[in-house]
């Protein structure tokens, strides 16, 4: 059951306890990868851990418990990351929130702008060395809610009529253009940033009605994408781009406008507390 091709690479995997991440942590570990589980609950994570060593035979499967709707639960996690190794084969931003009504994360942010955008985006940049180091690959789980969405500068927040889809959309649809700007930058130092639709899967994932989730594909399916994007010779070289169905695809519109790119990027690194420029410099290779 094992096939040994990702052995002796290190793989993060956000949200890894239950869905879609842990379907990919269980075939990245039955690939031989050393997988660290980021999760919010700890029993969950300890039972996720177990489970996931059982089914793969793999022992280095790892939990950290971190709280992404929290900066400074994300800096802390990024350190204890960095500590542990100094190389980070794939990084797969794979946790996410839906929220049926507007709530706000310990820094102030709107929750799902705060775990699906800001969360991600700090912990990548922080994680930069290790990445680079090894060449790494950033794998995003984004949406094709992301085409609901736009950057709604004025209210950002959406404190004045929140909307889920729409809001959930921003954030997914915020992931992949500050994804698009690493990968610009980062491409020089070997590092890949790509996003993908993971499918309409049945998840705990909020805001999916019960009766709707039979008519859903499970989470090992949800995978195969993220599986691809971490895993695959094919796309080793591949960056600044968006899957769906292990194949590239197009994003909206407005995910390509470069302008308001900018300007959220300007606007996100001062919320993430990371305002100055990106390294666009390879990485010496001594």
């Amino acid at each position: 059951m094992n096939d040994q091709t990702m052995h002796g690479k290190q793989c993060v995997i956000t949200g890894g306890n239950s869905g879609i991440g842990k379907a990919t942590a269980l075939a990245l570990a039955n690939k031989g990868a050393t997988v660290t589980l980021v999760c919010r609950d700890e029993a969950k994570g300890e039972a996720a851990v177990a489970d996931l060593q059982s089914k793969s035979g793999n022992p280095a499967i790892n939990l950290i418990n971190a709280d992404l709707a929290s900066l400074e639960s994300v800096r802390e996690l990024a350190t204890v990351l960095t500590e542990q190794t100094d190389q980070l084969d794939v990084l797969i931003n794979n946790a996410g929130v839906m929220c049926e009504k507007r709530a706000t994360s310990v820094d102030g942010y709107e929750l799902q702008w705060a775990v699906n955008h800001l969360a991600p985006l700090l912990l990548t940049r922080l994680l930069h060395e290790p990445l680079a180091n090894a060449h790494g690959r950033v794998v995003n789980v984004s949406s094709q809610v992301h085409k609901m969405g736009l950057i709604q500068f004025d209210d950002l927040q959406w404190q004045q009529k929140y909307k889920m889809f729409k809001s959930y959309g921003q954030s997914k649809l915020a992931m992949i253009m500050c994804a698009n700007k690493l990968a610009e930058a980062w491409q020089p130092q070997g590092i890949t940033v790509n996003c993908l639709h993971p499918g309409v899967i049945a998840t705990n994932l909020g805001g999916t009605p019960k009766l709707m989730k039979l008519f859903l594909s499970g989470p090992e399916k949800g995978a195969r994408t993220s599986i691809y994007l971490a895993s695959s010779p094919e796309v080793s070289g591949v960056t600044g781009a968006y899957f769906i169905n292990c194949k590239a695809s197009k994003t909206s519109a407005a995910a390509q406008d470069t302008v308001v790119a900018d300007k959220l990027w300007t606007i996100s690194s001062e919320m993430i507390g990371m305002p100055e420029a990106l390294n666009f410099q390879p990485v010496d290779s001594e």
